[in-house]
């Protein structure tokens, strides 16, 4: 192997690591940390989902409102076309071409802007907040 070749799978290698330890690091320091399982039997409630200190109001099987999934949908919407604009920014970084480039971001960027401002018209930035019974 030729010595380019040899620094590319060093760099890959590398990288490698780092993704396995930034991935496993976190579990590995919980399970370093954290309190064993014997807390979960205070109080006999080894049957409970969510061990945060508050009782559980109601079923967990309620159903949730479609503004959640639009709320949802438009940010995958809008984090994909922002993250679209980085690599078109690096792409687009020749001196001659700059005002047509820029011209383009701006109808991009103009696009995205119809669609919130359509979002908003037909009333989904409005959040009427739900009351649900105590049980």
């Amino acid at each position: 192997m030729d010595q380019h070749t040899l620094t590319n799978i060093i760099y890959v290698t590398i990288f490698l690591i780092g993704a396995l330890l930034f991935g496993l690091g976190p579990i590995i320091i919980v399970k370093l940390f954290s309190p064993s399982s014997y807390t979960r039997n205070v109080d006999n409630r080894t049957g409970q989902f969510v061990e945060c200190g508050m009782e559980p109001i109601g079923s967990a099987w309620i159903r949730f409102g479609i503004i959640y999934y639009q709320y949802a949908l438009i940010f995958l919407a809008f984090d994909v076309d922002i993250l679209f604009l980085f690599p078109v920014a690096v792409a687009y970084n020749s001196p001659q071409v700059a005002g047509r480039d820029f011209v383009e971001m701006l109808i991009f960027v103009g696009i995205l802007s119809l669609a919130v401002i359509y979002a908003w018209v037909k009333g989904v930035f409005t959040w009427e907040p739900r009351k649900y019974l105590h049980q």
